[in-house]
C-alpha cells in the first residue's frame, strides 16, 4: 500500500517535472530558433531509460492514446483561431495539398525506401504514407507569431489541419495489407471519401450544435465554458469515428465554425483552450520522446539511412507534391517552393508510427526509429529556417500588432448584453470617423477604447484611429448585426 502510494506519488512529481521543464523550454525555443516539439522531444529522451533512467517507457498503445488526445485539443485550439476570411480563398488549393499532395509525396518517399533499405514495396509505402503528411502541431506553434504572409500561413496551417485523414488512410491500408490476407481495394477507395466527406459533414453539424448549446446554456460558473465547448470537441471525434468518419477532421471543421462564429465567453474558451493544448503538446512530445531509445535511435545505420530519406523527403518528394497538387493555383513560384519547404513532420507521424508496432508488422520497429529520425530532422532543418527562408524568398510582411487587452463581462452568462471586442486594422473604412458617425446598429454603443496603452472613456466626438480597440456593448439580438457592420468595416478603402 506504502509503495503504491510513493509510486504515485513519484509518477506526479515527475509529471510536475516534466511540464515545468516543458514550459521553461519554450524560451530557449524562441531565443534560439529551435521548434519547442524538438525540446520537449528531448525532454522525454532525457527522463527515459536511456538517458537519467527515471522512467522506462515503452507502451506503444498509451503513446498512442496520449497522442490522439493531444491531437484532437491541438487542432481544436488551431481551428478556433482559424480566420475563415483567410481560409475561404485558398481552401482548394489546401484540399489538393492535403490529398493529391501526400499521395505523391507519399509515392516518391516509397521509392527511396524500397532502393535503400531491405523491405518489400508494401512495407516502403507504409514508411511513405507515416510520414507522408504535415503535422497541425509543428506547423501552429512554428508560425504562430511569425509574420509570413497571411495567405501562406493559412494554406499551411488548413493543410494541416486536413491532411490527416489522408495519412490515416493510407499507413492503415497498407498495414491491412501486410497483416491480411484478403483486402478489398475498392471497399479501402470508398472508405477514403466516406472518411474525408462525413469528416466534414460531422463537423459542420456538431459545431453548429456546440454554437447553439454554448450559446443557449446559463451555466453557473463561466469557468465551465471552456470546459463545455472542449467536451463538443472530443464527442465530435468519438461519435465521428464511431461512424467510420475522420474524427480529426471533424474536430478541426467543428473548431473553425465555432471560432468563426458568436459564442458567449470566446475569450476565456480560446485562452483556456490555448493554455490546454500546450500543455498536451508537452506532455504527447515528452511522452513519444520516451517511447524512442536513442541508443537505437542514433545508431549509425540509422542516422545514415535517415538523413538519406529526410533529404529525399524535404529536397524531392514534398516539392514534387506541393508543385504538381496545385499546378493552376494562383501562387508565384517562390511561395510555391515555400510551402514546399514548410512541410514540417511532428507528432502525426510518430503516432503513426505505433500504428505497426502495435499490429505486430514486420520491420516494425525499424520503421518507427527511422520515422522518428526524419521527424527530428525535419523539426531541425525546416521548423528552425522557415522565418530566414520567408524573409529570403521576400515573403514576409509588417507585423500586424494583435490586442493584448481582454475584456469580459462577469455576468455575460446571463445578462440581455454582450461585450465585442473590435481591433481597427489599418485602412479600415471607420477610420478617421467619429462615434457619432458610424453607423452600429440599435442597441448597441462603444462603452470603451483602448489606444496604445491607454484606456479612453468615449463620446460621440470620439475620432477612431488605427489600432484602435473598440469595446461595443450590445443587446444579443443585435449581435450579428454588430458583427455583419464590424466585417464590412475591415475591408480597406479604395
Amino acid at each position: 500500500m506504502f509503495e503504491g502510494g510513493l509510486n504515485v506519488d513519484y509518477f506526479i512529481l515527475l509529471l510536475a517535472i516534466l511540464l515545468l521543464l516543458g514550459v521553461v523550454t519554450t524560451k530557449f525555443s524562441s531565443r534560439f530558433g529551435v521548434p519547442a516539439l524538438v525540446l520537449f522531444i528531448g525532454i522525454g529522451m532525457l527522463v527515459g531509460s536511456d538517458g537519467l533512467n527515471f522512467i522506462y517507457f515503452d507502451d506503444p498503445h498509451l503513446s498512442q492514446l496520449v497522442g490522439v488526445i493531444a491531437l484532437i485539443i491541438i487542432l481544436f485550439e488551431g481551428g478556433l483561431q482559424t480566420k475563415w476570411n483567410s481560409v475561404r480563398p485558398i481552401l482548394a488549393t489546401s484540399l489538393s495539398l492535403a490529398t493529391f499532395g501526400v499521395f505523391l509525396t507519399t509515392a516518391v518517399v516509397a521509392v527511396s525506401v524500397k532502393l535503400l533499405l531491405d523491405v518489400n514495396w508494401l512495407e516502403a509505402f507504409l514508411f511513405g504514407s507515416i510520414v507522408g503528411s504535415t503535422d497541425a502541431a509543428a506547423v501552429f506553434s512554428v508560425l504562430a507569431g511569425k509574420n509570413v504572409k497571411e495567405k501562406l500561413s493559412s494554406t499551411l496551417e488548413a493543410e494541416s489541419g486536413s491532411n490527416d485523414p489522408m495519412a490515416v488512410f493510407l499507413t492503415i491500408t497498407f498495414i491491412e495489407l501486410l497483416t491480411k490476407d484478403s483486402t478489398s481495394i475498392t471497399g479501402l477507395v470508398l472508405s477514403f471519401f466516406w472518411q474525408m466527406g462525413m469528416g466534414a459533414v460531422f463537423g459542420y453539424f456538431f459545431g453548429k450544435f456546440a454554437v447553439y448549446a454554448i450559446n443557449r446554456i446559463r451555466l453557473e460558473s463561466s469557468g465551465l465554458y471552456p470546459v463545455f465547448a472542449l467536451s463538443f470537441a472530443i464527442l465530435t471525434y468519438g461519435i465521428t469515428m464511431l461512424a467510420g468518419a475522420s474524427g480529426l477532421l471533424a474536430v478541426y471543421v467543428a473548431a473553425v465554425f465555432m471560432g468563426n462564429s458568436h459564442l458567449t465567453y470566446r475569450n476565456s474558451i480560446v485562452r483556456f483552450n490555448e493554455g490546454f493544448a500546450w500543455m498536451m503538446q508537452i506532455l504527447m512530445f515528452a511522452i513519444l520522446g520516451l517511447l524512442v531509445f536513442p541508443s537505437e535511435l542514433f545508431h549509425v545505420d540509422i542516422m545514415l539511412k535517415g538523413l538519406i530519406i529526410s533529404f529525399v523527403l524535404i529536397v524531392i518528394a514534398r516539392p514534387i507534391g506541393v508543385f504538381l497538387s496545385m499546378p493552376t493555383s494562383a501562387f508565384s513560384l517562390n511561395e510555391k517552393l515555400f510551402i514546399s519547404w514548410s512541410g514540417l513532420r511532428g507528432a502525426v507521424p510518430i503516432v503513426l508510427a505505433t500504428f505497426p508496432l502495435i499490429e505486430g508488422v514486420e520491420n516494425s520497429q525499424l520503421l518507427f526509429n527511422l520515422v522518428f529520425f526524419v521527424v527530428l530532422t525535419s523539426a531541425l532543418i525546416q521548423g528552425s529556417t522557415i522565418p530566414w527562408v520567408a524573409q529570403k524568398l521576400k515573403l514576409t510582411e509588417k507585423e500586424k500588432p494583435t490586442s493584448p487587452h481582454v475584456l469580459e463581462l462577469v455576468s455575460m452568462g446571463k445578462a440581455n448584453a454582450e461585450i465585442v471586442e473590435f481591433f481597427v486594422p489599418e485602412h479600415a473604412k471607420i477610420i478617421g470617423q467619429t462615434l457619432e458617425e458610424i453607423s452600429l446598429p440599435n442597441e448597441s454603443t462603444v462603452s470603451a477604447m483602448i489606444r496604445g496603452d491607454e484606456l479612453i472613456t468615449p463620446t460621440g466626438r470620439t475620432e477612431i484611429h488605427a489600432h484602435d480597440i473598440l469595446y461595443i456593448m450590445a443587446h444579443k439580438t443585435k449581435l450579428k448585426s454588430v458583427s455583419d457592420y464590424l466585417s464590412k468595416q475591415n475591408i480597406e478603402k479604395n
